[in-house]
């Protein structure tokens, strides 16, 4: 039996900032893991996805420049950016960040963690307890859609399409959310013959616009963006080709197939029953990621279901580790909004990018999802290629800017950009919704001229000064 403070489960990055804030605040920690120190993100999402798509990116920023374009004679080389895509994973291997958790002073115990009761565990027969606390940081798994066949076929998921050595000569992505719209970007980008499927729109739960342009740009490069359809049959045959079958009667041959239609917890062989939790479901938590009914059991990241990204994950890590410390040691737990140890930005304030190209870079809350919360709104909208910078960044420069105001306390609760190269803006439009800047006040906050960043006058020219 071996004593911490605290056991994170989970040593991805979310896990490791979960250990690292808490051990900072004098705890010590032990971390658990079972495949990759790293995790998901550094193996099979974040980095690899963003490292192939990044040369196609900057080839088709370059197409779209007069005297730039000229100079581009070839495509990619596929073998250099896959060798590139490769180096960002340190070719699948966690020796890096095993080294990074002993110069933190965490302690990585390597094995398949299992809960056996209140603050204990067991890792390969061996049981560990904490004093403090243990958290559940293992992150979730994609699903596979209910079509006949589909298992069978051996699809690939995200892992593999993230991880693959060789571009397929045609590809079938199931799913219009951000990994599907991604990953076709991806692939379509190094040579492949994409289709994608959605059964509504690319990138629901966005604004209807961005799905709508990150389409038209997927169509323009090739891919055959068919949406309002599904699935209804997927064989794979004995020379490898699969075989999809559509509910509008149509059928797509392709040598591999993507499902990309949503994620699962990764709770299921965890034991929660041993602690009257239900095996295989979301973790729900407070805002101090303190799985509710319990003193002792943390979920922070995927695995309380609350925002599946990444840098939302590291955020209520940074609030879990120094809250769980505060409650070990007995000092001010400082829970109000905006407070130390609580994540109150998971709420309406949570950023994310879509590297697809366009890019869509949003924060906060759409127009609908405003409406649904009984929010007086007023939404103004922006062409961004109308915009002095953006015209200068690419010729013919297609894509545009909304701002969803609160109108009752004159602050921006929502904003979404859509264009090449709009990821770098999105963090001011992050700072004026969780600051809740008044709209009056952003007219003191001039764009650099001729940047990008103009679309924000236009904006506020569009909404309007006020009296």
């Amino acid at each position: 039996m071996t004593d911490y403070d605290l056991i994170v489960i989970g040593a991805g990055a979310v896990g490791e900032n979960v250990a690292d804030y808490a051990h900072k605040r004098g705890l010590s920690v032990a971390i658990v893991e079972a495949e990759l120190v790293g995790g998901e993100c550094s193996y099979w999402a974040c980095m690899p996805s963003k490292a192939l798509l990044r040369s196609g990116h900057a080839l088709e920023a370059a197409k779209r420049l007069d005297g730039a374009a000229q100079a581009v004679t070839g495509s990619l080389d596929v073998a250099r950016v896959l060798a590139r895509r490769n180096s960002f994973t340190s070719d699948w291997k966690d020796d890096g960040q095993v080294a990074w958790l002993e110069s933190a002073d965490i302690a990585l115990i390597r094995g398949r963690a299992r809960i056996t009761g209140a603050k204990t565990i067991e890792v390969d027969g061996e049981t560990h307890t904490a004093r403090a606390a243990v958290a559940v940081v293992t992150g979730s798994l994609h699903t596979l859609p209910d079509v006949p066949g589909l298992a069978e076929a051996a699809p690939w998921g995200t892992r593999e399409a993230t991880s693959a050595q060789q571009v397929p000569e045609s590809l079938l992505v199931i799913g219009g959310g951000v990994s599907g719209s991604e990953l076709a970007t991806a692939w379509a980008s190094l040579g492949a013959k994409v289709t994608l499927v959605a059964r509504h729109g690319l990138l629901g739960g966005m604004e209807p616009f961005a799905g709508e342009l990150v389409a038209d740009a997927l169509r323009a490069r090739g891919v055959d963006v068919r949406t309002g359809v599904n699935p209804v049959r997927v064989d794979r045959d004995e020379h490898g080709l699969v075989t999809t079958t559509l509910d509008d009667g149509e059928v797509v041959i392709t040598s591999e197939v993507l499902a990309a239609t949503g994620r699962r917890a990764h709770t299921a062989d965890l034991g929660l029953e041993t602690v009257g939790l239900e095996p295989g479901a979301w973790l729900d938590v407070d805002d101090t990621m303190l799985v509710h009914g319990t003193d002792w059991l943390y979920a922070v990241g995927d695995v309380n279901h609350r925002v599946l990204l990444t840098h939302q994950g590291k955020y209520q890590a940074r609030a879990a580790g120094e809250a769980i410390a505060a409650r070990h040691q007995g000092t001010p737990l400082h829970t109000e909004p905006w407070g130390a140890h609580v994540a109150t930005a998971d709420h309406a304030a949570a950023p994310q990018v879509t590297f697809t190209d366009p890019e869509v870079a949003s924060v906060g809350l759409t127009e609908a999802k405003a409406r649904e919360q009984g929010i007086d709104v007023r939404t103004v909208e922006y062409e961004l290629g109308n915009v002095a910078g953006a015209a200068l960044q690419a010729d013919g420069y297609t894509g545009r800017a909304n701002l969803v105001v609160d109108e009752s306390r004159g602050v921006v609760v929502g904003a979404t950009f859509v264009g090449q190269d709009v990821a770098e803006m999105l963090h001011a439009a992050t700072i004026a919704v969780v600051g809740e800047v008044p709209i009056d006040r952003l007219w003191h906050a001039v764009p650099a001229y001729p940047t990008m960043n103009e679309v924000w006058l236009r904006l506020l020219e569009t909404y309007g000064r006020p009296a």
